[in-house]
């Protein structure tokens, strides 16, 4: 595997306090050192981020001064601290403008060139023998600019950046692909992890390259540098074997990547065709926008299902989206994704698809005498226990009535049952995506557009229209929550009042505990001590389709802080207060809900703009590159905001239709 930069969100531990070390100020020759080995190659789009490692203290220099170059700056060595062993440790980067000279008693003294920029980057080397970068600054206190024909030192061992060629083999071609902003992600050397024996169900041949057949090499190209025309800021990462063939692919376009700022704060994984033998090995990244409609934010090609294709591909994709993470992240329970998400997203929380399993139950436990009982006896544990000792009890029951305390596949489900049992997630905000019903299925971003047998080159010329009916469905629902009333079925003042704000998709779905406050036929205080008062909300509920019953739901209430908590967990699980929540706060005569369970993702009212949006230190006019991207920027801000409706559009085109009227009159005059 090639070496190259890799992200790390492992905490960072700053132990300078060591007895054995010194520091050295100044550029050290560092100059003379760069590594040529190829840590990127060819346009590098990415500024440093936290947590970026690199192989080599040379291979620090060389990124960020590629990134340099690439911005218009110069880079010095600031600091570099050494042990007594003249073992480096610890290094400081900066901007070649940092701090100011001394001043000189020349007679003609040069002219100051510094600025006491504070742009800069901080790493040290860590247990793994890795440098990683532990802090960034990225602006500058000056002008910069890539093409200002402005000579720096730094710059003089880099020669022009070369462009990968990737070697694609089939049966009978091999085509030629360009890349460009490629970053290479390196995840070996960090570790291996005990994985039991069945999860790879691929040889180590199998899943050295992708299994291209004849036309696919050329769709990918045709379909990349189509991308790369339209859309300035498209992303991919490539993996490439010793061999230089095509490995693992990740992508990603500009919308993905703005939407994942809006809808990143829960992410699931979606790897069915991998789990299914798809003939197309697509890995995709989900999100749910403001109306729960999901939302793409990237996809990815895998050779093989291994513990390094998935670490491989997660940090791609954490890559693209700047180094930050989900808050919760949901895939399918395998213990090759639990591991690699392990690695790279240790501080989100790692949630199983529950509807995933709950499918697979005919076929784990579908030859067992009395299925129909176990199964009936798992889905009460599963849907219907409010409490972890509840669901701890009704499994123990069901395990020991019909003697599957041996069952593996059981015995697996339980171990991670912290992970899937809605019992268990009721204190993280799910905003949806966690389907926690019975027969609830979760569907796929490309239904309708990949199957099984459907081949790669058929589904790239599908994907674009996927990405069309998907993005057509978010701005006529916008439209929708904007321009036409929400027709509330109730009076109910708290529907009143999230009808001002919610995107309609939201309101029908909160409609439907409005309407449930009709069926909590009990609300009674149970316990009036100190500020929290509780109370036990009684409403008649649907169990196994047929059958009804009877439950009471805590509800803890602070009329001081405002909060109100159900033991259903509803709030955190759909993003919106349960029936009983709400049957507390009318009781109390609270008219409003309170504003902390007013969630910002779903509301209508703020303006999301899909145009990324990089922060640069300034725009050079005289620079016809600078303009041009200066330029296409803004024109995309109005190309956002004069589709949402059809008096902007025709707004928009008279507009434009004058800017190009004065600037042929301005053409003309010169």
């Amino acid at each position: 595997m090639m070496d190259g930069v890799s992200l790390n969100t492992d905490p960072v531990v700053d132990d300078d306090a060591d007895a054995d070390e010194f520091e050295i100020e100044g550029d050290c020759g560092m100059a003379k050192c760069i590594s040529q080995s190829g840590v990127i190659q060819g346009e590098n789009p990415l500024p440093p981020v936290v947590g970026m490692e690199f192989d080599s203290y040379e291979d620090v220099y060389y990124f960020y001064n590629c990134y340099a170059k690439e911005q218009g700056f110069g880079v010095r060595v600031s600091n570099t601290w050494y042990r007594k062993t003249k073992e480096r440790y610890r290094g400081k980067l900066s901007c070649s403008s940092a701090g100011f000279k001394k001043k000189s008693e020349a007679n003609r003294p040069r002219p100051e060139t510094r600025t006491g920029c504070p742009a800069m980057i901080k790493f040290r080397l860590m247990e793994n023998k890795r440098w990683r970068i532990i802090e960034v600054e990225l602006d500058h206190n000056h002008l910069i600019s890539a093409v200002s024909g402005k000579f720096y030192k730094s710059h003089k061992q880099l020669g022009i950046g070369t462009k990968r060629v990737l070697h694609l083999d089939s049966a009978e071609e091999v085509q030629k692909v360009r890349l460009f902003r490629t970053v290479v992600i390196d995840v070996e050397g960090n570790g291996s992890v005990e994985i039991s024996s069945g999860e790879f169900r691929s040889s180590h041949n199998q899943t050295s390259q992708l299994r291209l057949k004849d036309g696919d090499a050329q769709a990918i190209h045709n379909y990349f540098s189509h991308l790369q025309l339209i859309d300035p800021n498209f992303f991919y990462v490539v993996d490439l074997n010793e061999k230089g063939c095509l490995r693992n692919l990740f992508w990603s376009n500009t919308r993905s990547r703005v939407a994942y700022g809006y809808f990143g704060d829960v992410v699931a994984v979606d790897t069915i065709c991998l789990t299914d033998k798809y003939q197309v090995p697509l890995v995709s990244f989900i999100g749910v926008n403001h109306h729960g409609q999901s939302v793409l934010l990237g996809c990815g090609l895998l050779a093989g299902d291994t513990i390094e294709a998935c670490t491989w591909l997660f940090r791609a994709w954490l890559t693209c989206m700047l180094g930050r993470p989900p808050q919760v992240i949901i895939t399918d329970q395998c213990r090759t994704l639990q591991a690699a998400v392990a690695d790279v997203f240790p501080r989100a929380f790692h949630c199983l698809c529950l509807p995933r399993i709950m499918q697979k139950v005919p076929e784990k436990l579908g030859g067992l005498y009395e299925y129909e009982s176990i199964r009936m006896a798992l889905n009460n544990a599963v849907y219907y226990s409010l409490r972890p000792e509840e669901f701890e009890a009704t499994w123990e029951d069901m395990i020991h009535h019909y003697g599957l305390r041996n069952h593996v596949w059981l015995q697996m489900l339980y171990e991670d049952r912290r992970q899937w049992v809605p019992v268990y997630l009721k204190e993280i905000f799910l905003a949806g995506m966690l389907l926690t019903r019975p027969n609830e299925v979760v569907e796929s971003f490309f239904d309708g557009y990949l199957d099984k047998h459907t081949s790669l080159k058929e589904f790239l010329d599908k994907y674009d229209q996927a990405l069309q009916a998907n993005h057509q469905l978010e701005v006529l629902a916008d439209m929708e929550s904007r321009n036409s009333g929400f027709m509330l079925q109730s009076r109910c003042y708290f529907e009143l009042q999230l009808a001002k704000l919610y995107t309609n998709n939201i309101l029908r779905k909160f409609e439907r505990e409005v309407e449930g406050m009709y069926s909590c036929f009990c609300t009674r205080q149970i316990n009036g001590e100190g500020e929290v008062i509780t109370y036990m909300v009684r409403e008649q509920i649907e169990v196994d389709g047929n059958r009804r019953e009877c439950r009471d739901f805590e509800v803890l209430y602070n009329a001081t802080e405002m909060e109100v908590l159900c033991v259903c967990g509803l709030f955190n699980f759909r993003g919106y207060l349960c029936r009983h929540a709400l049957s507390v706060l009318h009781q109390n005569g609270i008219e409003e809900i309170p504003p902390q369970y007013v969630v910002s993702r779903w509301r209508k009212d703020i303006k999301r703009s899909y145009v990324l949006n990089h922060s640069n230190g300034g725009i050079d006019i005289n620079n016809p590159v600078h303009r041009y991207d200066h330029l296409y920027k803004c024109i995309m801000q109005v190309v956002e905001e004069g589709r949402k409706s059809e008096v902007r559009y025709k707004d928009t085109v008279q507009a434009l239709d004058q800017i190009l009227r004065k600037l042929n009159l301005v053409e003309g005059r010169l």
